[in-house]
């Protein structure tokens, strides 16, 4: 190692120049960085080789914003003198700000060859490793903790948390019970304690060693040293059905007393009482018919009674349940039994107790039913109901009919605008849901769900700009646009929805580029459960911090997250496969509206964009502390170096990869991951997809055609595939498919067996396109869904012109005409010049005439002159 002026070790300072150090490790805490930096310079100018001065000035700099200035310094710091558990405990710091877990865990390990009995480093190290699921090094870590210092108590938890995590239940046990032993005049209603003790009755009852959880839970609760009552009630009462107890009848009864609301708490009574609910309708029945009785107010055993009940006793029951609620005027009634509607009976028993009613409440109806009230707010809820009900059933006409008339009788509540949306947007009319949205929120502007559905129909209808300035009535009047506001909020259902409509308008970048910022927010969502490894255990919240890295485990497997890297792998996938859509030109067969609109909506975005930037802008101050946190930066404002990456299924996989433990029963995941798989050459992960796929539901129109493409693969590869993988491949694909059958009578079989289903016609079509069937053919196949005898629905018709589009079909304005001559309430297959006149009618201010609340919902396009106006016309 080397000398300074020949004596002095390039770690060790003079006494003046070690007391600037610990100085400067001091100012660092406190977070005194003008001092701290200046403190470094005094002793860097006499010992500018000393690395741990070095690191500090560098972990200084980056606190102060001058980011790349500190890393350099830490990195000379570190060459400077590699045994010091300083530099090494730095360098982690920086790069655990970086999100680089990994990296940051290997600089603190080092940092322990050199100092193995550092809490801070070992505490450090704890976190990283509970971070990365690295549970048998937890438990080491922990333990040398414990060891270090056995006086504090989080140090015991945490050990037991750590064996519990790895799967050692009999040691975490262990631990507690011996974290007991040391405990004196422990106060009664102390939280920490009561945590802990229920945490202990959680291990027990995990090592299934019941009768111990329980004595513990009582004892514990008797002397008053667990606090939560309600926690008292549930595991005991659970504690005592796991035991066959004859007091577990008893403590599900108090239970249900303390709260009959509460769904868990029935179905535990029930399945204490040894009643299946699909085994046993009738006697659970006649125990929740008791349970209403005694709790006559109490919704729950009504509604789980409709679940079991079916044939004439539903129907006594149903009644005065739709009665009750319509009398208390329950928007939300349709929603509660719609799970209901799965058996076409009560489907049919609803409809016609709501027909009864509205007819029983109609003020039309010259003498009114003495077992239905004649308050008109039962009739209006009964229309809304109907409307909710012939809407699900894709009755639309009717819907809106029942609609207009609740709209004559109050046409100022919100609720019947947004169900109007909602019945125009199934059929199709996405301008006209915008418009009936919009009527909605005029309602009410200071509403914020309904400004956020309105903005939400705007951009389904195209108007995305316009979305966002409705938006910005509700964000921060500071921020750089509406839309970076509600990406920092972490607004998922925006991101989702302006990628959607980017999509659907071919700018495939900006659709890339709000994708990966809902990716962001699960990564997000991720990294904010580290602080919570120490915070948790300091505070003794033990048994929510395990269910919240259980939720952590899953993560990935929420809705959001599936839509978006479905999404955004299909794009990547489209993109492999033509990669002119690289190039962001994919308008070149547009119309010239289409190109119009297009250019005036790249103009706003980069306008939108300057401005952003402008007020994004770093601050030149260098006083406030900027934290060791790496802040985002968009470097790519347009989304096309996503659109040009080099490896577009490399980042698709990136996103499909933890869907293949999370999302496994998904088949629309499975897809993509063959599809992902099959263009990466990754044969055995697509022969494992179409496989699970298969199992799930082998009529899948989707799956016909990949299994279709998996054989085609095969067949026109230059060279076998090499073993092992090839063999294995083709092994699976012979389970899924006989290769004694020929793929051409393989898709004509499918296509008699679902002549009716529009989507097993388009899925037919397609993989005679993969089998490289004539265009003409294709086009000819397609048609037949427009077949009266042929069940198609709107989003069926949109994937299907969509298709035509990507093929180059002659024949798509052909196509828009046929469907919309089919589907009469709908705007989706206008021409661009109708939808521009539609765009300006959806936007005029003229939103609360009687005309409107009276009409069907959409503009009438026989006289385009009328555009922009209602015209009162009844559906």
């Amino acid at each position: 190692m080397s000398k300074r002026g020949g004596t002095t070790p390039n770690r060790f300072l003079p006494p003046k120049e070690s007391s600037l150090f610990k100085e400067l490790l001091s100012l660092y805490e406190t977070k005194q960085l003008k001092k701290g930096l200046k403190t470094a310079d005094q002793i860097l100018k006499k010992y500018p080789e000393h690395g741990e001065t070095l690191c500090m000035k560098g972990l200084v700099l980056v606190h102060m914003g001058r980011r790349e200035e500190g890393i350099e310094l830490v990195r000379k710091g570190i060459r400077m003198d590699l045994a010091s558990h300083i530099v090494w405990h730095v360098f982690g710091l920086i790069q655990k700000g970086e999100k680089k877990y990994e990296e940051a865990l290997k600089s603190y390990t080092q940092a322990l060859r050199f100092d193995k009995e550092n809490m801070n480093l070992l505490r450090d190290v704890a976190q990283l490793q509970t971070q990365l699921r690295l549970y048998d090094g937890l438990v080491e870590t922990r333990y040398m903790l414990l060891r270090l210092r056995p006086t504090a108590r989080q140090n015991w938890i945490a050990l037991a948390v750590a064996y519990h995590l790895s799967g050692n239940l009999a040691e975490a046990k262990k631990v507690l019970v011996e974290y007991e032993k040391t405990l004196k005049n422990v106060p009664h209603y102390d939280v920490e304690h009561s945590e802990m003790l229920l945490y202990h009755v959680r291990v027990l009852e995990e090592l299934e060693q019941h009768s111990e959880a329980l004595a513990l839970l009582d004892v514990s609760a008797k002397d008053r040293a667990i606090v939560d009552k309600t926690a008292i009630m549930e595991v005991r009462a659970r504690l005592l059905s796991k035991l066959e107890s004859d007091e577990a009848e008893h403590a599900w009864k108090v239970l249900i007393e303390h709260n009959p609301e509460c769904y868990d708490y029935y179905k535990g009574y029930l399945s204490n009482q040894g009643l299946n609910i699909d085994e046993n309708p009738a006697e659970a029945l006649a125990i929740l018919r008791e349970f209403s009785t005694q709790f006559p107010k109490a919704n729950v055993p009504r509604r789980l009674s409709l679940s079991l009940a079916s044939g004439e006793e539903f129907q006594a029951l149903a009644e005065p349940y739709v009665l009750s609620a319509l009398k208390k005027g329950i928007p939300s009634l349709f929603v509660d039994v719609k799970s209901l509607y799965t058996d076409p009976a009560k489907l049919k028993s609803f409809e016609d107790i709501a027909e009864s009613i509205h007819k029983d409440t109609s003020p039309d109806t010259s003498v009114a039913s003495s077992s239905v009230s004649t308050e008109p707010t039962t009739y209006l809820w009964s229309l809304y109901f109907l409307a909710q009900h012939y809407s699900y059933l894709s009755q639309y006409a009717k819907a809106l009919e029942l609609l207009d008339l609740a709209l004559a009788h109050t046409p100022t509540l919100p609720e019947l605008y947004t169900c109007r949306a909602r019945t125009l947007k199934r059929a199709g009319d996405f301008h006209g849901a915008s418009r009936a949205m919009e009527d909605a929120r005029l309602l009410d502007g200071q509403d914020r769900f309904l400004n956020t559905k309105s903005a939400k129909y705007r951009m389904r209808a195209g108007l995305i700009d316009e979305a966002s300035a409705l938006l910005g009535l509700f964000t921060k009047k500071d921020a750089p646009s509406p839309g970076a506001d509600l990406e920092e909020m972490q607004s998922l259902f925006y991101l989702l929805e302006e990628g959607d409509a980017h999509r659907r308008a071919g700018r495939l970048n900006l659709a890339l580029k709000k994708y990966a910022a809902v990716q962001r927010v699960f990564d997000d969502y991720e990294d904010d459960q580290y602080d919570f490894h120490g915070y948790s255990l300091r505070k003794f919240t033990v048994n929510i911090y395990l269910n919240v890295l259980d939720w952590e485990d899953h993560l990935r497997s929420h809705p959001s997250y599936i839509k978006a890297a479905l999404a955004a792998s299909r794009i990547y996938v489209d993109i492999f496969d033509d990669p002119k859509l690289a190039s962001g030109h994919v308008d070149g067969d547009a119309t010239d509206a289409e190109k119009k609109a297009k250019k005036k909506a790249k103009k706003a975005q980069k306008e939108k964009e300057d401005a952003a930037k402008k007020a994004a802008a770093p601050a030149t101050s260098t006083n406030e502390d900027k934290g060791l946190d790496v802040p985002y930066k968009d470097d790519d404002p347009d989304g096309m170096k996503l659109l040009s990456a080099p490896e577009p299924l490399e980042l698709a996989w990136k996103l499909l990869q933890p869907l293949t433990t999370l999302a496994q029963d998904n088949i629309e995941v499975l897809i993509a991951i063959y599809d992902v798989a099959i263009r990466r050459r990754k044969y055995l992960q697509a022969a494992r997809a179409l496989a699970r796929a298969r199992a799930l539901d082998s009529e899948y129109p989707d799956l016909h055609v990949r299994i279709v493409h998996a054989r085609h693969f095969v067949s026109v590869l230059p060279e076998p595939m090499p073993p092992p993988v090839g063999p294995i491949f083709i092994e699976t694909l012979g389970k899924i498919l006989s290769e004694d059958v020929s793929l051409e009578t393989y898709n004509s079989q499918f296509l008699q067996n679902h002549s009716t289903s529009a989507q097993a016609i388009f899925a037919a079509a397609q993989t005679s396109r993969v089998l490289g069937a004539p265009l003409q053919e294709v086009e000819d196949l397609i048609f037949t869904t427009l077949r009266d005898e042929v069940r198609l629905d709107v989003k069926t018709a949109l994937e299907i012109s969509s298709f035509l589009k990507k093929i180059k079909s002659p024949r798509v304005n052909e196509l828009h005409q046929a469907l919309d001559a089919k589907f009469t309430l709908s705007t989706a297959f206008k021409t661009p010049d109708e939808l521009a006149k539609l765009r300006e009618w959806v936007l005029t201010t003229s939103s609360n005439s009687s005309s409107e609340r009276t009409g069907n919902g959409a503009a009438p396009m026989e006289n385009e002159a009328e555009l922009g106006k209602e015209t009162g016309e009844s559906v």
